[in-house]
């Protein structure tokens, strides 16, 4: 152990003894200098308790249609009871639950309206969507130590649902699944795709080959944009057919080429300056993603650069979203971990890219960006 590490192991027990001590959290709460960082403190351990319940309560918000009934705001809590097929006791209660998060707004006695974080989930349906789909995540977490217990090749319900044999069934035989992942990816794709919008210039790229892109939300968002991009799209077969069309739909079929294969044991397309990897390394465990990475740098010619995009751990001002969130949620996906830039810096060192560079974006929340190059 390095002398610095043991100087921090140090800081930190001492630190902790402090904080446990009643003496030290009575003084804390009553002295000037520091009564606001005690405050803040004891805030955000309630919000740590109660998040479960927040979360309950923007998913009632979601699945009871609240958020288009408060639309048409002002309304009565009678009104919104009648319409959501509850009590005026249980409406109540729900929209008061809201109005400190922000999701429901009381401007006059007994008129009620959207809130400002409301008004925001109101207008995006995917948004929704994405709450909607955490009801997943949320039965597989009922017992969380259960599910760290038990082997990752358990099913779940997350799992059974990101099964490709599952979600991308027709319509006929999985007609709810596949309209829910298809919601799912086309608004979890589009917030990344802004973010690498926001971030990284296309225009010294001629050529882009989504890896794992799905039926191509991401190369839309990104063709549309730069409407001088040739895009290849490489995914399983199965998948890969159907976002030919409804990218070449989108963006005219001229510009797409569709590559079927399975990015572990097939090559990957070569002639491109640019690969993406969009929110694809961080579902996969050490192993099959450190290959992953080879297989792609293989491919690459020199100069060539590949693009990765995901949420990403320990990025500041977004460390819950990692591994709190991100980390749980894989482990109950049964695949893949939340890394951070600094490990991923080092796969792609160990794949063999020679230049690799964070990039900065606006919400890393939505997704963080690292560019490599070969």
């Amino acid at each position: 152990m390095s002398k610095w590490a043991a100087l921090r192991i140090g800081y930190v027990a001492r630190r902790n003894r402090i904080f446990a001590s009643p003496l030290f959290q009575h003084w804390a709460a009553r002295l000037p200098l520091i009564r606001w960082i005690a405050r803040s403190r004891a805030d955000a351990a309630f919000d740590l308790l109660a998040g479960f319940a927040y979360s309950q309560v923007l998913r009632a918000f979601v699945e009871g249609g609240l958020f288009d009934i408060l639309k048409d705001g002002p309304l009565a809590a009678d009104a919104i009871a009648a319409r959501m097929g509850l009590s005026h006791d249980a409406a109540l209660t729900l929209l008061r639950a809201g109005r400190p998060l922000m999701l429901a707004e009381e401007p006059a006695h007994d008129q009620w309206m959207l809130g400002e974080q409301g008004a925001v989930f109101a207008s995006n349906p995917g948004v929704q969507a994405m709450v909607r789909h955490h009801r997943l995540l949320y039965a597989d977490l009922a017992d969380p130590l259960a599910l760290l217990r038990a082997d990752r090749r358990e099913p779940t319900d997350l799992s059974r649902f990101w099964t490709y044999a599952g979600a991308l069934q027709g319509a006929t035989e999985r007609g709810e699944d596949t309209a829910e992942y298809s919601q799912l990816m086309a608004a979890s794709q589009h917030f990344v795709a802004d973010e690498v919008l926001a971030s990284v210039s296309f225009n010294q790229v001629k050529r882009l080959l989504d890896v794992g892109g799905g039926h191509g939300a991401f190369l839309r968002a990104i063709g549309t944009a730069n409407t001088h991009l040739q895009l290849g799209l490489f995914d399983l077969p199965e998948v890969v057919e159907t976002g030919r069309t409804v990218l070449g739909d989108a963006v005219g079929a001229a510009r797409v080429t569709a590559h079927p294969g399975n990015f572990f044991s097939d090559s990957i397309p070569q002639g491109y300056d640019m690969v993406s990897l969009i929110r694809i390394l961080h579902d996969h465990d050490d192993g099959p993603a450190q290959a992953l990475l080879s297989n792609i740098r293989k491919s690459l010619a020199p100069g060539a650069r590949l693009l990765i995009a995901e949420p990403m751990a320990r990025i500041p001002g977004a460390q819950p979203m990692g591994e709190a969130f991100f980390g749980l949620y894989l482990w109950a996906m049964g695949s893949g971990r939340p890394r951070s830039p600094a490990e991923i810096t080092a796969m792609l060192r160990a794949a063999g890219f020679a230049s690799i560079q964070p990039v900065a974006t606006a919400q890393p929340v939505n997704a963080s960006v690292i560019m490599a190059r070969a």
